[in-house]
């Protein structure tokens, strides 16, 4: 089983950027996708974007498209989202998932990163 390790969340000044890396214990399977999610205070979960192993397939959550970049490192096993010009309003616990053929089947979760808005 895949393990996951999500890494880079922390205090969010607005206008700033952030960069969350998702490591992956071991080589990506090639038939495999990974996807950030987002849980805000107070709401659901939800996907913020999903990267196939190859890079050059890529989704955005229709919120979130405009902003987010989503990019992979097979070298490193490593998928990292990234976000400029930043906002409270993105404050969220991230996290990543990882497997094949729908979200529900995808085996590997990891424990989240916490993004934090500044007052």
């Amino acid at each position: 089983q895949l393990q996951l390790v999500e890494s880079g969340g922390g205090l969010v000044q607005p206008g700033g950027s952030l960069r969350l890396s998702c490591l992956a214990s071991d080589f990506i399977s090639d038939d495999y996708a990974i996807a950030w999610f987002r849980r805000a205070p107070g709401k659901e979960r939800e996907e913020v974007s999903c990267i196939g192993k190859g890079g050059g397939s890529t989704h955005y959550a229709d919120i979130v498209k405009v902003r987010f970049a989503i990019s992979i490192d097979n070298a490193e096993n490593t998928v990292y989202l990234q976000r400029n010009s930043l906002t409270p309003e993105y404050a969220a616990l991230y996290d990543c998932v990882a497997g094949k053929g729908s979200y529900a089947a995808f085996g590997s979760r990891g424990q989240g990163t916490q993004v934090t808005g500044a007052s």
